[in-house]
């Protein structure tokens, strides 16, 4: 689904960038899509997925958080040494954990 709508807007987009036709018909278009963007069942969808990104983002966020510190941790094991705190490789200045 956001593939065709990414290819829809974009099309859109090149349509409205490379047409020959004048300003009027930029004002056709602009009409057409501000039209299309008040339709309420648009404004509903656009609502539905911003409240399921804010619901998710946390979500993401740990699991982002976990895979990140496993992978250091994978990481670390395999650095001679043996996954010591040292800063061997770590430009940074900083610790890893």
């Amino acid at each position: 689904m956001m593939k065709k709508l990414t290819l829809l807007t974009a099309a859109g987009v090149g349509y409205v960038l490379g047409t020959r036709a004048g300003r009027e018909r930029y004002d056709q278009i602009v009409a057409g899509v501000q039209r299309i963007a008040g339709n309420p069942k648009v404004q509903d969808a656009a609502h539905r997925a911003q409240d399921t990104v804010a619901q998710q983002a946390p979500v993401v966020a740990d699991a982002v958080k976990e895979k990140a510190s496993s992978a250091a941790s994978t990481v670390a094991d395999k650095m001679p040494g043996g996954g010591s705190s040292s800063t061997a490789g770590n430009t940074s200045g900083t610790t890893l954990t």
